[in-house]
């Protein structure tokens, strides 16, 4: 939890406490259905809860605003996120049920008012419009940007052409060289380097990317 006092010192007790509480909840739910890799649960913070809150330091979602997290797996980056932006509502989606399952009991136990689940393939989601789609390494970018974009909003006229925080789309966590992969999506995404907001060894070669 020191990790996320390091870079963020604005919450209220409230989310304190449902940050607090993660290490428990997660390393519970790990004995029985494993969500987060062996070696990584004991350094949840960092690898998990920092990583995802990378897209709040780039991106503030307005209040009221609708949020599909892709492919959730355990949760990220669709809890934190969901903490830090209380009044934000998430749909976090993933084809595994037990995932889901415990998605939803963390949620539960934190009181986490603004998260729904769904037990669904990416190509499957219909039905909605979304602000954002978030996603952790769940495909290759061409993959995600083709489910993503029959999704997403339309841009409002009224939002400014310079604001590209505020203009619907996909937003991703992926790391490693990404050269090929973005030539192959045929997108031209913006990209940050998450090194240079978190200057964590881990955070090395890994990135936010936004495509829209």
């Amino acid at each position: 939890m020191e990790i996320i006092n390091k870079y963020f010192t604005s919450f209220t007790p409230k989310q304190l406490e449902q940050f607090k509480s993660l290490a428990g909840l997660y390393k519970e739910w790990n004995e029985k259905i494993n969500v987060v890799s062996r070696k990584d649960i004991d350094a949840l913070y960092e690898r998990h809860v920092l990583h995802s809150l990378s897209i709040a330091t780039i991106f503030d979602f307005k209040d009221g605003a609708q949020i599909l997290d892709l492919g959730t797996g355990g949760g990220f980056p669709g809890i934190p996120l969901a903490i830090f932006f209380p009044n934000v509502n998430f749909l976090l989606v993933d084809s595994i049920q037990k995932k889901l399952k415990v998605v939803e009991a963390v949620a539960g136990a934190l009181e986490i008012k603004n998260i729904q689940t769904r037990h669904a393939r990416a190509e499957a989601v219909k039905g909605q419009q979304f602000d954002f789609v978030v996603s952790r390494a769940v495909a290759a970018l061409g993959s995600l940007w083709q489910w993503s974009k029959p999704l997403l909003k339309k841009k409002d006229s009224r939002t400014p052409t310079a604001d590209f925080t505020q203009v619907p789309g996909l937003i991703c966590l992926k790391g490693g060289d990404l050269t090929q992969e973005i030539l192959d999506s045929n997108t031209k995404p913006r990209v940050w380097d998450i090194h240079s907001i978190f200057p964590e060894e881990f955070f090395q070669q890994k990135y936010v990317l936004q495509v829209t």
